[in-house]
């Protein structure tokens, strides 16, 4: 008991706090308002430490997103206020994340900023409709390196895009264009005073990003993000620079909610399979990352763990309200919550009052956002794309399990070769035949043929015993094993150690049997002649 005390003192601790209560009857009136005095301090703390997070990220995804910068508020307020206030996980942090920001962008400058707001409906409500069919746990099935591959690739994808705004230029398009525009934008950017200046608020941006937690005390105190953007934007404003910087609408002017047109635009014939797609991909990607993000927030805190199907219909309900309001998907961002957590909160109050501090500054400090150099936000989000790409795992993930490996790979390579939704697609179609055929193990014991396929002295015939999973994934090897048997013995095969034995498989066997089987053999009850088979 002493051990296991040492190990879980807060666990004990509320054990022998219970106890007290229980013996002093109501004496646990007066002295529970300290403990609820400090956490509701710790909440507080907490809160205002996520939001100075949030304040940078927000911006800076919805500049990246190709829309008003307000609209990036108006994710993280419906992420605070309203899902917040929602059962599921209690200390997890919603709102918009740069991993949706490549879609984003791309559904914007495909069908308009006014259908992104019907988008974003349709995958809260499909969200909401997972979450009331209980199919938030399913979510943990999905290959950890399919989500792995996925937000590699959406790190590659933003660090290559970002790439164009830390000059203030602008992207050619999708991952292979900005990738192969990349010779050329530095040849521009070297012949250019005004982009060399905008390269150096970025470039040292990412410094301080990097060099900012090193100095713990001052991390603890103040968020890296918000130094890095503070730092670049007093610069700008004292050096003069010639640098792009963010265009402010108001929050009400840039609130736009969906209207019938744009509803009808993306139902006609040509738009529609498109639009399918990118809903599903919304869904598909912003449920995976909240719900793997749940599951390392609850590795970070002893309180209660997460209810998946209610976090699900959580972020449905704050994906609906942000579809209807125009703004941009919300997901769990893991940045924010280990901040959160790291920071004491205690309760779900944190991330609501996060929430109430976005709102209070979208409403009272909108000319703030204008100042702020679009150079610098670019730095923040090439930075964010990094820390999405797993390199310290890579190594131990080949060395272990190399398939997954490769699915993670592969999965990154296909989402910047092609799009969001066929590389995730990609991902889970090699992560379930990686799965088929390292579960369908099969191999044959041969008992009673020797190297040279001379008949034993016994007469015995040969015995063959198939063990394991027979698929047609394996039916290639299975038969080359079979064909290689010596044709003039005879030969039983055993199938009873078969736990699964598909169609293809049972064909291909029954085939074989017929063709080692000689014309005129007899049934298994009587002799057989030298050749045939016994099965």
């Amino acid at each position: 008991m002493q051990k296991f005390r040492q190990l879980f003192p807060q666990i004990s601790a509320r054990r022998q706090n219970g106890s007290a209560h229980r013996q002093h009857g109501s004496a646990p009136r007066q002295k529970g308002s300290a403990p609820q005095l400090r956490t509701l301090r710790a909440d507080v703390t907490a809160s205002l430490v996520v939001f100075l997070v949030a304040v940078p990220l927000c911006v800076g995804v919805a500049v990246a997103s190709g829309v008003p910068a307000e609209l990036g508020l108006v994710t993280g307020i419906v992420g605070g206020l309203l899902t917040g206030l929602l059962p599921g996980s209690s200390l997890q942090v919603s709102g918009p994340a740069a991993g949706l920001t490549v879609l984003v962008y791309e559904a914007v400058q495909e069908y308009g900023l006014g259908a992104l707001g019907a988008l974003v409906l349709a995958a809260g409500v499909l969200q909401l409709t997972m979450g009331v069919l209980r199919l938030g746990r399913w979510f943990r099935a999905i290959s950890v390196a399919v989500v792995q591959g996925m937000l590699a690739g959406i790190g590659l994808v933003l660090i290559a895009g970002q790439v164009y705004t830390l000059v203030d230029a602008r992207a050619p398009g999708n991952g292979p264009a900005n990738l192969g525009g990349l010779p050329n934008l530095a040849a521009e950017t070297a012949g250019s005073p005004a982009a060399l200046a905008a390269l150096a608020v970025g470039a040292g941006t990412i410094l301080v990003l990097l060099l900012w937690p090193r100095w713990r005390r001052a991390a603890e105190v103040l968020p890296a993000p918000l130094v890095a953007v503070v730092l670049a934007t007093v610069a700008v404003l004292v050096l003069d620079l010639p640098v792009a910087r963010v265009e402010v609408q108001g929050l009400l002017e840039a609130v736009q909610p969906p209207g019938g047109a744009d509803f009808a635009r993306l139902a006609e014939a040509g738009a529609l399979v498109g639009a399918l797609g990118t809903v599903l991909a919304f869904t598909l990607i912003a449920s995976a990352e909240s719900l793997f993000s749940a599951a390392a927030v609850d590795r970070l805190h002893d309180g209660p763990r997460t209810d998946y199907d209610k976090e699900l219909m959580a972020q449905g309900a704050g994906n609906t309200v942000c579809g209807l309001l125009g703004a941009l998907p919300m997901t769990a961002v893991i940045v924010r919550s280990a901040a959160n957590v790291r920071a004491g909160a205690r309760t779900r109050a944190s991330r609501v009052l996060h929430g109430g501090w976005l709102l209070l500054f979208a409403a009272a400090f909108p000319a703030a956002l204008g100042v702020v150099p679009i150079a610098a936000l670019a730095g923040v989000l090439v930075h964010a794309g990094w820390k999405l790409i797993p390199l310290r795992e890579l190594r131990p993930l080949w060395r272990d399990h190399r398939g997954e490996a490769v699915v993670l790979a592969a999965t990154a390579v296909a989402i910047v070769a092609t799009n969001m939704f066929e590389g995730v697609l990609l991902g889970l179609l090699m992560a379930v035949a990686k799965s088929a055929w390292e579960t369908s193990h099969v191999h044959l014991e041969i008992v009673g043929a020797d190297a040279t396929g001379e008949r034993s002295p016994s007469g015995r015939p040969i015995r063959v015993r198939a063990v394991g999973h027979a698929t047609f994934l394996r039916l290639p090897k299975l038969l080359d094993q079979l064909e290689a048997l010596p044709r003039d013995r005879e030969i039983e095969l055993d199938l009873s150690g078969l736990r699964h034995l598909d169609h293809a498989c049972a064909a291909a066997l029954t085939s074989w049997a017929e063709q080692r089987r000689p014309v005129g053999a007899v049934s298994a009850s009587g002799g057989r002649p030298p050749g045939s088979t016994r099965v």
